[in-house]
């Protein structure tokens, strides 16, 4: 029996792909809705988090802030208090300092922990298209990886506690630069009469080619629509992370720190619910452009 904890946009999607390998899980969402899209196909579900540990010797959890995944995980009528559960899989972006305290917390209660968090988007979780970095402990990797291998692609990062939360602020680091600094060279190329579909072709024809060129502006912002399926504020929590980790390491991201505060004023800004494509329109409006043009 598999857990699955937190059926969000991203954890739905996989846990759905679970189910579609036939195999059993066990389920739990504040949603009730959410907890009955799995149900239908076939998921039981549990009434907390500890009722899942105490089914599930494999405990998978997607939420969307560290302070959560720390109370699911190690709060009370949590997963710690499972009396089946022997490994924990963090599927979130929680962070390495995270990441340790539970790997530290788990093995008080003698559960393995794997910090794994993924990248792909809600699309991915759907179509197990995604990219998982994984660490934890070597002798549990056969089996983690034989669950997360559903979701995507795995990547073993090895035994230290953080190593994969690590891998991925820097990937989360990269993508939100690579929208921000498209956001930059798109308006400055409208500012000058191009048009932007055209500019879009020759940039993903050339080297200035990116994941928001090719994916996030033609599906988001050309569009106008900035619905690409990432809210800003998760984003922000990410290269807040991303940040901090990177300060305690010694290392200065001036680009990071940059893009943390765009992401902090496209929240002011544009609304708590917007999306991190609508950093676009705040580097527009700066130079002046009409964020509500039409497309």
């Amino acid at each position: 029996m598999i857990g699955f904890i937190g059926l969000g946009r991203m954890g739905a999607g996989m846990a759905l792909r679970l189910r579609a390998a036939g195999l059993p899980l066990i389920v739990h969402d504040v949603s009730p809705d959410a907890v009955a899209a799995l149900v239908e196909v076939g998921a039981q579900a549990a009434p907390d988090a500890s009722a899942v540990a105490d089914a599930a010797e494999i405990v998978l959890v997607s939420l969307p802030m560290p302070d959560i995944v720390q109370a699911v995980l190690l709060g009370e009528g949590g997963v710690a208090q499972g009396g089946a559960v022997r490994i924990a899989v963090d599927l979130s972006t929680s962070g390495p300092a995270m990441a340790q305290r539970l790997a530290a917390g788990l093995a008080a209660r003698g559960i393995a922990s794997f910090d794994a968090p993924v990248s792909g988007g809600v699309k991915g979780a759907r179509e197990g298209t995604l990219s998982l970095m994984a660490s934890g402990p070597a002798a549990h990797w056969p089996r983690v990886e034989a669950v997360l291998g559903h979701f995507g692609k795995t990547f073993y990062m090895g035994e230290a506690p953080g190593a994969g939360q690590t891998m991925k602020l820097i990937n989360n680091l990269l993508g939100a630069v690579a929208i921000a600094v498209t956001a930059e060279g798109m308006t400055m190329g409208v500012k000058a009469g191009l048009d932007p579909a055209r500019m879009i072709e020759v940039l993903n024809q050339s080297t200035g080619v990116n994941s928001a060129t090719r994916d996030k502006w033609p599906r988001a912002v050309l569009p106008r629509t900035f619905d690409f399926g990432f809210a800003a504020a998760l984003s922000h929590k990410d290269m807040t992370l991303c940040v901090d980790e990177a300060e305690a390491l010694g290392v200065h991201l001036a680009l990071g720190t940059h893009v943390r505060d765009l992401l902090a004023r496209t929240l002011a800004e544009v609304g708590p619910d917007a999306d991190f494509t609508a950093m676009a329109k705040v580097v527009e409006v700066d130079a002046g452009l009409d964020p509500e043009r039409p497309a």
